[in-house]
């Protein structure tokens, strides 16, 4: 009997391995002929750092481990061979020249913004404003002072709302035909060819909305996150050591307490002047 027991336990130990080879073969072979399903994005990508007056509205972002407040890194090479110049979902990420772009978010604000004004006034530099439709209908003569001193006009929603992105597309639609139109009745004939979703919370359909009304989503190169109010000093260490050709950078004349912000200015326009020809991006887009 023990050599019976003992046959009987070879022959199910023969079929055992043959069993798990045929299984495992089955397996590697529908792994490599069956492809894995299709990706699909949530709705809402939060790339940028959301800002914490609007915290209430935000979706969490997903900051880099290289760069903690959400901005995407400097677009100098992609090893992988994509196009520097684009960033989450084909977004603008960068001016695509050697120039360096500053951008102005969430304003106009009359404490701020003419303070920015005069210090790009007295550098000979222009700059990309993204407005806030509210703010435009409040403070019109500051918007007719961006554009008479010959800086970009870009459209940054009604409300500075993080999460229109996941709204309706005709919502969306309203939204910022409500804020270009705020825009021109400051600015009559001032082109608004360049959209920022607030938060850096793209999602397809804002894009598409944007770019049907004939906007470019421009996103950010480098974010010193000056909405989290760090002071002048960090602001401007952040920037002139991380600014390369071609950077956007994203700055703040409203939203909060932006003094810092203005005061960082003074250090960042006379290195980077020195260093890179700074230019308002196309009032036509690209």
């Amino acid at each position: 009997m023990r050599g019976y027991h003992g046959g009987t336990g070879r022959v199910l130990g023969i079929i055992t391995l043959v069993v798990t080879a045929v299984l495992g073969s089955a397996y590697v072979l529908g792994r490599s002929l069956v492809p894995d399903p299709p990706r699909h994005d949530s709705a809402v990508t939060a790339t940028g750092a959301d800002h914490p007056e609007y915290a209430d509205q935000s979706a969490e972002a997903d900051p880099s481990p290289d760069h903690p407040s959400g901005s995407p890194s400097n677009p100098a090479s992609r090893p992988d061979g994509t196009d520097p110049n684009f960033g989450p979902m084909g977004t603008r990420l960068s001016t695509g020249t050697n120039e360096v772009a500053l951008t102005f978010d969430d304003g106009p604000n009359p404490d701020y913004t003419p303070q920015v004004l005069a210090i790009l006034r007295e550098y000979h530099v222009t700059a990309t404003f993204c407005v806030v439709g509210q703010n435009a209908q409040a403070y019109p003569w500051l918007v007719q002072q961006i554009v008479d001193e010959g800086h970009t006009l870009c459209n940054h929603s009604w409300s500075h709302d993080v999460s229109l992105g996941g709204r309706s597309p005709d919502r969306i639609r309203d939204d910022l035909l409500r804020t270009n139109a705020a825009i021109h009745a400051a600015a009559p004939d001032a082109p608004v060819t360049w959209y920022r979703q607030p938060g850096g919370a793209w999602t397809y359909p804002v894009i598409s909305v944007s770019r049907d009304l004939g906007m470019t989503p421009l996103h950010w190169t480098l974010d010193p996150s000056d909405w989290r109010a760090p002071g002048a000093a960090r602001i401007a260490s952040v920037v002139l050591s991380e600014a390369r050709a071609g950077s956007i950078v994203l700055l703040h004349d409203a939203g909060g307490d932006r003094q810092g912000t203005v005061d960082a200015l003074y250090r960042i326009l006379p290195d980077l002047t020195a260093r890179f020809d700074l230019h308002a991006l196309p009032k036509h887009g690209t």
